[in-house]
């Protein structure tokens, strides 16, 4: 079967088979989203995503009844293994602790099982797109961390510590100058400082790597 120019191909990681058979046929009514695999556990997840090559994984943090998280385990590996691969994480799991571990294994998104489609198909694919998706209850968690770090800035400005943290909250340059009383465009500016002094090339990868120098 040929994949459409444009196609997101998606792969979940979840221990509750209804559930992945739900999410599968709820996404795949979306023109530009495929399913190309599923797995209930770490193991078949690692052997999943290198023969199907998804874009974006959906992964839920707990893959059994234990009380470890093996999700956060399995983003950090697959984190380290496909840099540019999207990690979503979809969970029932609210906690502020668990979004900030999320962020430092290497997820782009965090949202609830709790939200509703339109929601989860927007965050699937801004992490597609290299851009952080986390709804509003967990961009607060990611917030607050970096608030809270504060003194650990790096050569960061005040400002572009400003900028940084609404970038972690997904937000648009648009939408940080709307909040900073800025200009779209010096708003895009504190960006692009932030990646050249973070030494990274994308959004996304300017929390990450924030995340790995103290600043989160």
């Amino acid at each position: 079967m040929s994949i459409a120019t444009g196609t997101i191909r998606l792969a979940i990681v979840d221990d509750h088979a209804m559930l992945r058979q739900g999410l599968r046929s709820v996404l795949e009514r979306e023109p530009d989203l495929l399913v190309v695999g599923e797995a209930s556990s770490e193991n078949e997840a690692e052997a999943m995503v290198a023969a199907a090559s998804p874009d974006v994984v959906m992964l839920d943090l707990k893959l059994s009844a234990g009380s470890e998280y093996e999700g956060l385990a399995l983003c950090a590996k697959l984190s380290a293994k496909y840099p540019t691969l999207g990690l979503l994480i979809l969970t029932t799991f609210l906690d502020e602790d668990l979004v900030v571990r999320a962020v430092h294994a290497g997820a782009r998104g965090y949202v609830v099982k709790d939200v509703d489609t339109t929601e989860l198909v927007r965050a699937i694919r801004a992490v597609s797109g290299g851009e952080s998706a986390f709804d509003s209850r967990t961009a607060a968690a990611v917030v607050r961390s970096i608030s809270g770090h504060g003194a650990h800035r790096g050569n960061l400005t005040d400002r572009e510590l400003d900028v940084l943290r609404l970038l972690a909250a997904g937000l648009s340059n648009n939408k940080i100058g709307e909040k900073l009383f800025i200009s779209a465009t010096t708003a895009k500016f504190h960006v692009s400082n932030i990646m050249r002094k973070l030494e990274v090339s994308r959004r996304a990868e300017a929390v990450y790597a924030a995340s790995k120098r103290g600043l989160i």
